[in-house]
């Protein structure tokens, strides 16, 4: 499923009228995009190998940031899936076929950190953070908090 299929303000729809016009979509997307319309999208590698679906999106509420996608993998129906954490930065989206991009070979996945989902780790431990981010290659945000 993707953004455009859960969107329930139709905030990424196109405007027949407005778009012929100007050539240009109206709305928010893809520079800006409600939370809650990107969770279930899919995950794909540079392999076109789908990787699993956002389950959730973690922000860091300190600093206003978004920290980290919530994909889930394996499993059928639910049972055995693994959760990844996976760093905000280390995906894009893809916005011909509607979907984020990892780059992240496949087998590397089913080896990456993951949980449980009734074990979450400690997010905000900084070994935890530093840990994520060099298996994915990601840097963590610098500690600019917003007071």
């Amino acid at each position: 499923m993707n953004y455009e299929e859960r969107d329930p303000y139709g905030m990424y729809k196109i405007n027949p009228i407005s778009a012929s016009e100007s050539g240009v979509r109206q709305g928010p997307g893809p520079e800006l995009m409600g939370a809650n319309t990107l969770i279930g999208n899919d995950v794909y590698n540079q392999k076109d190998e789908n990787l699993g679906d956002i389950k959730e999106i973690m922000l860091d509420v300190r600093s206003g940031r978004v920290s980290y996608a919530v994909l889930s993998f394996g499993g059928f129906l639910g049972m055995g899936e693994k959760l990844f954490a996976v760093p905000w930065t280390a995906l894009s989206l893809d916005t011909v076929n509607k979907r984020f991009v990892l780059n992240v070979e496949k087998d590397r996945l089913k080896s990456a950190p993951g949980f449980d989902k009734d074990q979450w780790p400690n997010m905000a431990d900084s070994s935890w953070v530093q840990s994520i981010h060099d298996y994915y290659g990601t840097k963590p945000y610098a500690d600019d908090v917003r007071v």
